[in-house]
């Protein structure tokens, strides 16, 4: 359901929009376009969001899915505090979050998920085996890698779980700047999705 800030029923919320903090990562407009694809959602769609920063896939995936559930799992209470902000600035209500470390805090989850997404992370090969667990079968991991070392990790993790119909996409994305009296085309930072299910 849109918000008053965001009054349109497609993804794509500018950056500029959402409350942030200095050093708290936010998963840009375009990269967040590609990554909620990935997620491949329904109407009622079970989401947890593992590291979920300042809050843009929750309330992006909330208007998407107003009758879904999104549990953002963050564990420093004062980027948890900037996600409900967010989440209040957009009207989002379906949005629920936990203070806590994964996967140390999955077990107290009340909602198993469908959709797990996983924004890189120092334990990605603690958490990626651990929310698989909770998956049903053809349930979905997405999952983002900004270093060499996190996409090998992911891609490893996936081959031991045998994920199946696991796709891989670069971003390369440049966006129109003014810079002085001219125009030009700065990048964004490229990173990697990869995504996968859990077939049994």
């Amino acid at each position: 359901m849109p918000s008053q800030l965001w009054p349109y029923i497609t993804p794509g919320i500018p950056d500029e929009l959402f409350e942030s903090l200095p050093g708290i990562p936010l998963s840009q407009r375009e990269i967040r376009l590609l990554l909620i694809a990935q997620l491949r959602l329904l109407p009622n769609s079970v989401l947890w969001d593992i590291g979920a920063g300042t809050g843009t896939i929750p309330v992006e995936v909330g208007l998407l899915c107003p009758e879904g559930q999104i549990i953002a799992v963050e564990r420093d209470e004062e980027v948890a505090n900037l996600i409900r902000r967010n989440c209040d600035r957009f009207s989002v209500k379906n949005v629920e979050v936990i203070e806590g470390s994964a996967p140390e805090c999955l077990d107290n989850l009340k909602q198993k998920p469908d959709r797990v997404c996983i924004e890189s992370g120092r334990s990605i090969q603690e958490i990626l085996p651990a929310v698989w667990h909770y998956l049903p079968s053809s349930g979905r991991v997405v999952a983002t890698a900004a270093s060499l070392e996190t996409l090998y990790a992911i891609s490893q993790s996936f081959s031991q779980l045998q994920a199946r119909n696991v796709e891989v996409v670069q971003s390369a994305i440049n966006r129109l700047e003014t810079r002085g009296y001219s125009q030009t085309f700065a990048a964004v930072d490229p990173i990697f999705i990869l995504s996968g299910e859990k077939l049994d």
